[in-house]
């Protein structure tokens, strides 16, 4: 979704063929929402937890820490691609990480600023595109890319620059929604519809990945798949867990980059 400086802006726009000027505009227009819980971002607030729980267990078994330890994922480096207003670069800079939070859209930067320096967390915001960053020559132990690949313009060009953003050994986790009539009702109908947690038009279901479609396009970009679980919402607990089979509607991957 969901994640630079105005020095930028001109860079972007030649470094990089894979932003989708519509779908940045949808998320420009809600940036005031991020951390309102009964906002706009509902769904993303009732997910947060089991995108944490899945994140945090991959990153501290695929670089051996203790999650029990304060500043578990000290010394490594972490990018949020599609930051947003920082929904999980705030708890990866918590547990220690040095986290660089980007996203495509400008007004998401100052919204994650002002709630990271309140919470008083040192957090890189940067208005840029994951391929701008590559450009600069930097890398990352691990690149966060959740519910973003859905919305760019070309989802393999994107998952190649964040090869190039990982250094050897590195961890990508990335996240999205499947393909099929169960996502369309849920994902579009129920949310944006019927719920109205989400705006009408926010997704788009040809932009859908299936399962196998994402690791085909993972593999695309030299990345080696190792695991994938499902995000499955009870509507009668009214919570999200995870699920080994149930990747029917909303899921996510972990892929590494070869030594």
């Amino acid at each position: 979704m969901a994640n630079r400086m105005k020095s930028l802006e001109g860079h972007m726009e030649t470094a990089t063929n894979t932003i989708d000027p519509n779908e940045v505009a949808k998320f420009e227009a809600m940036a005031t929402e991020w951390w309102d819980p009964n906002g706009k971002f509902k769904p993303l607030h009732m997910l947060n937890p089991c995108r944490l729980d899945y994140i945090t267990r991959q990153i501290g078994a695929e670089f051996d820490r203790d999650l029990t330890q304060d500043l578990a994922f000290a010394g490594l480096r972490i990018l949020d691609i599609g930051c947003g207003g920082g929904l999980l670069s705030e708890p990866m800079a918590r547990l220690g990480a040095t986290v660089v939070g980007a996203d495509a859209a400008a007004g998401n930067i100052p919204v994650a600023q002002v709630h990271a320096q309140a919470q008083d967390l040192a957090i890189d915001y940067r208005h840029t595109t994951a391929e701008a960053i590559a450009d600069a020559g930097e890398t990352f132990d691990v690149v966060l890319n959740m519910e973003v690949v859905e919305h760019v313009a070309d989802p393999q060009g994107f998952l190649r620059a964040c090869h190039s953003l990982l250094k050897p050994g590195g961890l990508m986790l990335c996240s999205t929604i499947n393909r099929n009539p169960k996502s369309f009702m849920m994902a579009i109908v129920g949310a944006e519809h019927i719920m109205r947690w989400l705006p009408k038009g926010t997704h788009e279901f040809s932009k859908f990945i299936t399962p196998d479609e994402l690791y085909k396009l993972i593999e695309g970009a030299n990345l080696s798949p190792v695991d994938r679980k499902g995000f499955v919402f009870n509507p009668i607990l009214w919570t999200w867990s995870l699920s080994d089979k149930d990747l029917s509607v909303n899921y996510v991957t972990a892929s590494v980059k070869p030594d």
